[in-house]
């Protein structure tokens, strides 16, 4: 993947984490949109609707105008991933709405140890063990979404695609390309 495709980003290693597993919050560590859209597993349609309608925004760079490009930190590609994650098990995306602002209102350090619990109707947000079997035992959580694995996913995909060669283009970039040639 080239710098520009990450906003002229260091390379993805180890110097993005800190020491308890969580990414860096720095500026200036960017995806563009249509890596950002692949590592989620998303269309780039979604991705841009739920900028628009911020659901998710991307926290490094908004778009300011036309042909300027939108820069997602880790965190927001997490975020995305939940998004799918939970529009697959079938939940409103009203609910995902609330889902998502209850994330960030808790400003929850310790994504790894989260857990999303959903009943089909609401999702919960679970941060200890406790939180999850207390649930369960109501007799309310039918399934649940472990952050930790999907932030795992979403880290390995970024690896992979560092790891691309040549580096992928999206749809507006091999236009340029053929135009040119």
């Amino acid at each position: 993947m080239s710098t520009e495709e990450r906003g002229d980003a260091p390379s993805f290693g180890d110097d993005l984490l800190f020491t308890d597993g969580l990414p860096a919050m720095d500026d200036e560590v960017g995806y563009r949109g249509a890596v950002a859209a692949r590592a989620a597993g998303i269309t780039y349609r979604q991705l841009d609707y739920w900028a628009r309608t911020e659901l998710v925004v991307p926290t490094v760079r908004g778009a300011n105008g036309s042909g300027s490009q939108r820069l997602y930190g880790f965190r927001d590609i997490l975020v995305l991933k939940l998004v799918k994650e939970l529009l697959n098990t079938g939940i409103s995306l009203q609910q995902i709405r609330t889902a998502v602002d209850q994330l960030r209102a808790a400003g929850i350090r310790d994504l790894a140890g989260t857990t999303l619990m959903s009943d089909g109707a609401s999702v919960y947000l679970c941060t200890s063990n406790d939180e999850v079997i207390d649930l369960l035992s109501r007799g309310q959580g039918v399934f649940g979404i472990a952050v930790g694995k999907v932030f795992h996913e979403v880290e390995a995909t970024l690896v992979e695609f560092d790891a691309l060669a040549p580096e992928p283009m999206d749809d507006l970039a091999a236009r340029r390309s053929r135009r040119t040639a």
